[in-house]
C-alpha cells in the first residue's frame, strides 16, 4: 500500500472504532454496558425457545450483574473508565439479550435515565430484526436527533439453513427489512455477523461478508463462534459434530472479508470475549490480543487493507 489506510490513527489496515469515535468526540470514549432487565422473543416463545443454540441462557452478551438502576450502571461504567481515562466519556450500551423488546415507553424510560448521566455521550442499543415496530422507530429516529445513537442488528449470516440450525428464529429479509427501516431513518446500524457457524464453509462467510458490505452499514462486529458451557452446541461439541474454527483458519478468515466491506465502515470488533468460566472451545481465543496482533500482521503479509476488493 503506497500511502497509509485514511481510517486510521495507529497504522491499522482497517478502519477501527477508536479512530471513528476520535473524529467525533474531543475526548476518549468508552462503551458503558448497561443491562436494562429484557428478555427475547426467541426465549419466551414469541419466535422461540431456548434462545439462539450458541447463547448460554440465551443471552451472548456480558454485561454486569444489573443495578437498581440504568443511571447507577452508567455512572459506574464511567467510573471504571476514567480509571484508565481521567476525562473519558462513554457510549450507554444496552447489550444483553434484545434492548428493543418492550414498549416504546418503557424503552423511553430506560435510555432517557441512561442519557441523563453526565459524561454519557450516546446511546449504542442491541437488538433483533424482529423487534422494531414503528412506534420504536419512531422514538429510536427522535433520540437519533440528539445524541450519538447506534443500533447493533444481529445477523450472523445471510444463510438461511444455517439460521435454521441455530434456531436464529428470524430470516434474512426480516434482516433487511429492519435495516432499511433504520437507514430510512438516518440510523446508524452496526451488524453482527459470526464466523464459525455450524455447517458454514469459508465461501459461506465470505459470502455473507460481501452481502453486508453491499449495504454498506455504519458498522460491523466479527464474532468467532465460541462455544460454552450450558449452551445446545455444547452437546454437539462435545460428540464431536461440531468443528471450531483454528486460530489461523480464522485470522485468514477476517483478512478475506475485510478486503470485501466498503473502507468507510467501522469496524467495531474483530474477533469477540468468551467468558472464560464458561469457555469449552477454541481455548486459543482467550488471547486476544494475539489474535489481534495475527490479523495486523497477515494484512501486512499480504499488502492488503478493508476495501481493496469491495
Amino acid at each position: 500500500m503506497v500511502t497509509p489506510f485514511p481510517y486510521s490513527l495507529d497504522n491499522k489496515r482497517y478502519h477501527t472504532l477508536y479512530f471513528h469515535l476520535r473524529q467525533r468526540f474531543p475526548h476518549r470514549v468508552g462503551k458503558a454496558a448497561v443491562d436494562g432487565g429484557f428478555t427475547c422473543p426467541n426465549l419466551d416463545g414469541s419466535r422461540g425457545r431456548g434462545g439462539c443454540s450458541y447463547c448460554r441462557s440465551g443471552g451472548a452478551g456480558f454485561a454486569p450483574t444489573p443495578a437498581p438502576s440504568p443511571r447507577e450502571q452508567a455512572e459506574r461504567e464511567l467510573r471504571r473508565l476514567r480509571r484508565k481515562w481521567p476525562n473519558a466519556g462513554a457510549v450507554a450500551y444496552f447489550q444483553a439479550h434484545t434492548n428493543t423488546y418492550a414498549p416504546a415507553a418503557r424503552l423511553r424510560a430506560l435510555y432517557e435515565e441512561a442519557l441523563s448521566v453526565p459524561g454519557i455521550c450516546g446511546l449504542s442499543v442491541a437488538t433483533r430484526a424482529d423487534c422494531l415496530p414503528g412506534e420504536t422507530l419512531s422514538l429510536l429516529e427522535e433520540l437519533n436527533g440528539r445524541t450519538f445513537l447506534t443500533v447493533e442488528l444481529g445477523l450472523q449470516t445471510i444463510h438461511e439453513e444455517t439460521a435454521r440450525r441455530i434456531n436464529r428464529c428470524h430470516s434474512y429479509e426480516e434482516f433487511l427489512d429492519a435495516y432499511r427501516a433504520l437507514a430510512r431513518r438516518g440510523i446508524r446500524v452496526c451488524v453482527h455477523l459470526i464466523n464459525g457457524l455450524p455447517g458454514e464453509t469459508a465461501e459461506m462467510m465470505l459470502e455473507t461478508a460481501r452481502a453486508v458490505g453491499r449495504l454498506r452499514p455504519g458498522g460491523v462486529k466479527l464474532h468467532l463462534l465460541h462455544v460454552l458451557q450450558g449452551t445446545p452446541l455444547a452437546e454437539e461439541w462435545r460428540q464431536g459434530r461440531l468443528p471450531v474454527m483454528e486460530k489461523d483458519e480464522y485470522i485468514d478468515m477476517v483478512c478475506r472479508q475485510l478486503e470485501v466491506f466498503p473502507p468507510e465502515t467501522v469496524m467495531e470488533r474483530l474477533t469477540g470475549d468468551g467468558p472464560r468460566e464458561y469457555l469449552l472451545a477454541p481455548l486459543w481465543s482467550r488471547d486476544k490480543i494475539s489474535v489481534l496482533g495475527g490479523i495486523d500482521q497477515a494484512l501486512a503479509r499480504r499488502d492488503t487493507w478493508q476495501g481493496r476488493l469491495f
